[in-house]
């Protein structure tokens, strides 16, 4: 396989969703099937949660494994090229997803963050937790 240009590397990156994505779309798949209701990247909300209970306020994000440094230690020695760019932006990712998990809950949010490969394999459990979580609220 021919090696890619800088711009066609660049244009496959800016493909990449930033909402509806699939793991996303499986899991409000999943909570609408149970009769929960949703809505879905809330701006008015810190971080623009991927799936958001407002009345219970219960926040929910899909993480891709790429973007927010799953397994991150292990896995930043992967890149090849341009690890001056993606190391820090990812470890930054990784970061503002901290800060805004933080931010949340001391507004009194209850957040969950789901990887996309558990939703892709456990896609009932993770629904299962938010459903337990939106249980466990007060209205």
């Amino acid at each position: 396989m021919p090696k890619k240009t800088k711009e066609q590397i660049s244009f496959n990156m800016k493909q990449v969703k930033n909402k509806d994505s699939d793991i996303e779309l499986m899991l409000r798949k999943e909570l609408w099937s149970r009769g929960l209701r949703y809505r879905k990247n809330v701006t008015g909300i810190i971080g623009k949660p991927d799936i958001v209970f407002k009345a219970k306020k219960v926040a929910v994000f899909c993480d891709s494994e790429f973007w927010h440094g799953y397994d991150w230690e292990n896995r930043k020695g992967d890149f090849k090229s341009n690890k001056d760019f993606w190391i820090p932006k990812i470890e930054r990712n990784i970061e503002r997803d901290k800060e805004v998990s933080k931010a949340l809950e001391d507004e009194g949010w209850k957040v969950l963050r789901f990887w996309g490969r558990d939703i892709k394999k456990h896609c009932k459990e993770c629904a299962d937790a938010i459903q337990k979580a939106l249980e466990e609220t007060n209205d």
